[in-house]
């Protein structure tokens, strides 16, 4: 008979085979650090002392795009679950009521790893007794909203509580920084730092690239005219983003597609779209001339650099119109990774502190390509399964597919990827549950003994992230 999620077992998740020898592994770690290499927590809420959640709707449906990309998959509209619209358009506003229709779809998450991370943050986060339905929303609403009103639950009261001791936020190139600037002006001791991401500016095709261009002048300083002034510009903001604690950059690409075009070629390319007539073979070539430049700038100042291909963002031209960007739809495409990379490896893939960490969304590529990449390149790591495969089963195969080309050692541990704060620890210890349960089959079949077993634990949940984002001092 098994018992109500509300009562969390230690031994969850792990396979009937090893269920002992994986909850031992697990218990190593449980309550190691959390290292938060990479997410989207917004800084503002580490920036003032006083900065509460508003509610449990805002805190925990309409930020998640997991959550709402589902409900909307049968049916309710974005605007039911207080999705705000670009027009300013009406949407529920009331929270009550947003809470009542997510729980009244709850049963959609049955089996998925959303689930699993609703039901025990819940549980271990909040104390909640029952399981959420549409008989018991409003009970459990107010017992959320309770504890949202107590010290305790503020952000930098829970981000002690959840042993974070890096988190990372995700900053456009053009950004100010002003939270980071705060923070590091305060007394407050959590370490939370920017992260360098350039999309916005360096893809040409992106809406209001143009005005994005000009929030880049105005954060610089620097009058961006021309593809040298632009380069100067992004030097001198990643210099910005180092000083506030930046580790990483990070870049988002369709393709992983990386080639240098000539100096005057790129600047042809940038003045042409400056004066709105670029062409539209422009944009792919542009990105990916200046993927080759961001690694090139890697090598000289030592931020690590992180790729995310293969996913056609905003698959739903509807939603995206009348909602914006990160509503649910970003949906993967086939992706070629040995030979998009190649003229970037050839050029930097040995390069003496250089660090490239890649993403996936194809899983064929894992085993055929990735994994003999990152198991070659010394630049190269394997970054954890992201978006759809940030879960139990993708999780078991990244490991099983990965492993025995290029080991553990050539990954870069876990990162949540997380806009719901909460979340946090509970896709942390999701995470190190699956590594237990991969660790625990290692050796319960003798590929490995136990003090290897115990070596690996250690650097699955922890060493291998700080390692690779290069987060050993504060």
């Amino acid at each position: 008979m098994t018992l109500p999620l509300t009562e969390l077992q230690p031994d969850r998740y792990f396979d009937p085979d090893r269920r002992a020898t994986a909850l031992a592994l697990y218990e190593t770690v449980a309550d190691l650090p959390l290292i938060c290499p990479h997410g989207h927590v917004d800084p503002a809420l580490f920036a003032d002392p006083d900065a509460r959640f508003p509610d449990p709707a805002e805190l925990l449906v309409i930020p998640d795009h997991y959550v709402f990309r589902m409900l909307y998959s049968q049916g309710v509209p974005m605007e039911a679950m207080g999705i705000p619209r670009v027009d300013g358009g009406p949407v529920e506003e009331d929270p009550r009521r947003i809470w009542q229709v997510f729980a009244d779809h709850h049963h959609l998450f049955q089996g998925t790893p959303t689930g699993m991370w609703l039901n025990q943050e819940l549980v271990q986060i909040f104390g909640v007794p029952e399981k959420l339905s549409s008989a018991s929303a409003q009970t459990i609403y107010d017992q959320l909203e309770d504890a949202l009103t107590r010290p305790e639950f503020s952000p930098r009261a829970l981000f002690e509580r959840f042993n974070i001791e890096v988190l990372a936020t995700t900053d456009p190139a053009q950004s100010t920084l002003e939270h980071h600037k705060a923070l590091r002006d305060s007394d407050w001791q959590g370490r939370v730092i920017p992260t360098f991401r350039p999309d916005q500016v360096v893809n040409l095709d992106t809406p209001g690239w143009r005005d994005h261009i000009d929030d880049l002048s105005a954060a610089s300083g620097i009058d961006i005219t021309d593809y040298d002034s632009f380069i100067e510009a992004l030097e001198k903001q990643r210099t910005l983003f180092k000083d506030l604690g930046a580790t990483a950059t990070d870049h988002a690409a369709l393709v992983p597609r990386v080639e240098s075009l000539s100096r005057q070629g790129a600047a042809q390319i940038f003045d042409r779209a400056l004066r709105q007539g670029r062409s539209v073979d422009d944009a792919p070539a542009f990105t990916a001339h200046m993927l080759m430049e961001m690694a090139r700038m890697s090598t000289e100042d030592g931020l690590v650099m992180q790729l995310h291909p293969g996913s056609l963002r905003n698959h739903n031209q509807a939603i995206f119109e009348r909602h914006g960007p990160d509503m649910g739809a970003d949906i993967p495409i086939a992706t070629e990774f040995t030979r998009n990379l190649q003229p970037l490896l050839n050029r930097f893939g040995s390069e003496r502190g250089f660090r490239l960490i890649v993403f996936m969304l194809d899983e064929s590529t894992l085993s055929r390509e990735l994994a003999p990449l990152a198991g070659h390149y010394p630049a190269m790591r394997l970054g954890p399964p992201w978006w759809f495969f940030d879960s139990w089963n993708g999780m078991m195969r990244f490991r099983e597919l990965v492993s025995e080309t290029c080991g553990l050692y050539n990954t870069a541990g876990f990162n949540d990827d997380t806009r719901a704060y909460p979340s946090i620890p509970i896709r942390h210890d999701l995470a190190r549950r699956v590594d237990a349960n991969w660790i625990a089959g290692l050796l319960v079949r003798q590929v490995i003994d136990e003090e290897d077993a115990a070596q690996m634990m250690r650097a699955a949940a922890y060493e291998l992230a700080k390692d690779a984002y290069r987060l050993g001092s504060g």
